[in-house]
């Protein structure tokens, strides 16, 4: 795990975890829903004929997943 992976879910078992849990009426930590997956999806339109765009596209991409396409 990458330290923002790390980071992201301390943050989320201190924080959000049990705000979720207070404002949804749950009494166990294990009925909080959980995310399983997440997909991220980015059209490129005109980019797709010209690499220049292209690669600007991808280097965003990489900016908000942390991971290289």
């Amino acid at each position: 795990m990458t330290t923002a992976t790390v980071r992201m879910r301390e943050w989320y078992e201190a924080e959000i975890r049990a705000a979720v849990q207070a404002e949804l009426g749950l009494t166990n930590v294990m009925q909080v829903p959980r995310l399983t997956k997440i997909v991220v999806n980015m059209g490129v339109g005109d980019a797709a004929q010209q690499a220049k765009l292209l690669d600007g596209a991808l280097a965003d991409l990489e900016v908000i997943t942390g991971q290289k396409p």
